[in-house]
C-alpha cells in the first residue's frame, strides 16, 4: 500500500494499492453521509488519477461496517440547502462530485455494506459497477423530504435500473435489501459481509490486468449510447427542481427531517 493520494480532508480516506485507487467515506460517527469537504474531496482525488498510468480502477467504499454513504450530513442540511443561494452552491459541488465519477474515463466500482442512502445512492450509481454485503439497504428519500433531484441523477438510476423500477423507488422512497436490489440491476453482485473483501479482489484483480484501452474504449462506448436525447428539455426539468427547494413542502420536508417527524405536504 501507498500513500501517493492525499485527500484534503480526513473524512476521505485514500490510498493506491497495486492498480486500485481506493477513496473511502470516513465519518462513521454519522453513517458516512457526505459533508461539503467529502463532496469537495471527490474530484480533487480523481484529477491526479486520470492521468496516473497507474490507476486502473477505482474503488469507493465507507468506513466501518454500517454504511457505505447514509445521505447527506444532516449538521449541514439547515445551513447549506436551506437558502437559494446555498442549494445553488450545493448542487453544483454536488454534481461537480458526481460528474467527476460519471465521466472518469477508467472504471469505477462502490463497494457497499450497510446504508446506502440517498446520496449514496447516487455515487454509486455513478460507478460503474457496484457490489454490495448481503446487509446492505438501499433507498432514495427525496419524496419524504421535498427535495428536487437533478437530471442527471434521474438519469443515471432510470439508465441503470428502467423507468418502472426507477418510478417505484422514488416516489414510494422505500428502502430495499441487497437481494432486491440485485434483482432490479441496482447492484450486480451481492455477497455475505465476510465475503466482501475477497469479491472485491476478485474484481481489483481481473480488471488490474485486463487490457486497460480495450476497458477505457467499451466505457466510452457505452457512454455514446447512453447521451440523451437532444429533445430532452433540461430547462423545464431545471425550473421543476428548483420549484421543488422553493417550495414550502421543502421547508416542512427539511424541518420534519431535523426533528425526526413525519412531514405533513401540501402540495404547494
Amino acid at each position: 500500500m501507498t500513500t501517493d493520494y492525499q485527500s484534503p480532508t480526513e473524512r476521505v480516506q485514500s490510498w493506491l494499492d497495486g492498480s486500485t485507487l481506493h477513496i473511502r467515506f470516513n465519518n462513521p460517527a454519522r453513517h458516512n453521509a457526505l459533508s461539503v469537504d467529502m463532496w469537495e474531496a471527490v474530484p480533487a482525488l480523481l484529477a491526479p488519477a486520470a492521468a496516473d498510468e497507474r490507476v486502473r480502477l477505482v474503488v469507493f467504499s465507507g468506513a466501518g461496517e454500517k454504511a457505505f454513504v447514509s445521505g447527506a450530513d444532516i449538521t449541514q442540511f439547515e445551513d447549506m440547502r436551506a437558502a437559494r443561494e446555498a442549494v445553488t452552491r450545493y448542487e453544483a459541488m454536488a454534481e461537480a462530485a458526481l460528474a467527476g465519477i460519471a465521466d472518469f474515463s477508467k472504471p469505477t466500482l462502490s463497494c457497499i455494506r450497510g446504508w446506502c442512502i440517498g446520496g449514496g445512492v447516487n455515487v454509486a450509481i455513478a460507478c460503474d459497477i457496484r457490489i454490495a454485503a448481503s446487509d446492505s439497504v438501499f433507498s432514495i428519500p427525496a419524496a419524504r423530504l421535498g427535495l428536487g433531484y437533478r437530471y442527471s441523477a434521474m438519469k443515471n438510476l432510470v439508465d441503470l435500473v428502467g423507468p418502472g423500477v426507477a418510478k417505484d423507488l422514488f416516489f414510494t422512497a422505500r428502502r430495499i435489501d441487497a437481494q432486491e436490489a440485485k434483482a432490479v440491476g441496482l447492484v450486480s453482485r451481492v455477497c455475505e459481509p465476510d465475503q466482501l473483501e475477497a469479491l472485491l479482489a476478485e474484481y481489483t484483480g481481473s480488471i488490474g490486468v485486463n487490457a486497460p484501452l480495450t476497458i477505457r474504449t467499451a466505457k466510452a462506448i457505452t457512454a455514446e449510447i447512453l447521451k440523451p436525447s437532444p429533445e430532452v428539455d433540461l430547462d423545464r426539468c431545471r425550473q421543476m427542481i428548483r420549484g421543488c427547494f422553493d417550495s414550502a413542502d421543502y421547508a416542512e420536508g427539511r424541518k420534519a427531517f431535523m426533528e425526526k417527524r413525519k412531514p405533513v405536504f401540501t402540495g404547494k
